[in-house]
């Protein structure tokens, strides 16, 4: 009976929470918005993709945009980039991205992403590791 309380417990938390891999594909559709957004150095669409954290830190587009040129330029301008693992920690969904610069480095980006009323916004991204010269 233990068990049987234990496997009923489990299958319940389960069936409560979404899983991550279920959130995968609106998640990638935001990051891979607001990366089209920046090519084409439309910060005021790039902008309303960040959450209202990430909005009230920068206080407008501009902004914003200058913040992603100057720090994360490998966002503005990529060659190539590639999804990786999306990892829920403490109740918070992160995923991870590859990005290729336009001079052949790689970087790995972790999106901290938050869910509101409409819809996965981008709460930070931080540089995890970089490697030097191409793969």
């Amino acid at each position: 009976m233990k068990h049987f309380l234990m496997a009923l417990c489990a299958a319940a938390a389960l069936a409560l929470a979404p899983p991550a891999r279920a959130q995968e594909e609106p998640i990638r559709a935001v990051i891979e918005a607001q990366i089209e957004a920046f090519e084409a150095d439309d910060f005021d669409t790039a902008f309303t993709y960040a959450s209202p954290t990430i909005q009230g830190m920068f206080g407008n587009a501009r902004n914003f945009g200058a913040m992603v040129k100057g720090g994360y330029p490998m966002v503005w301008r990529p060659d190539n980039l590639r999804f990786l693992a999306l990892e829920e920690r403490g109740g918070r969904l992160y995923q991870d991205v590859m990005v290729r610069d336009l001079e052949g480095a790689l970087h790995i980006l972790e999106y901290q992403m938050q869910e509101g009323e409409n819809g996965w916004k981008i709460n930070g991204v931080t540089i995890r590791r970089a490697t030097e010269g191409t793969a």
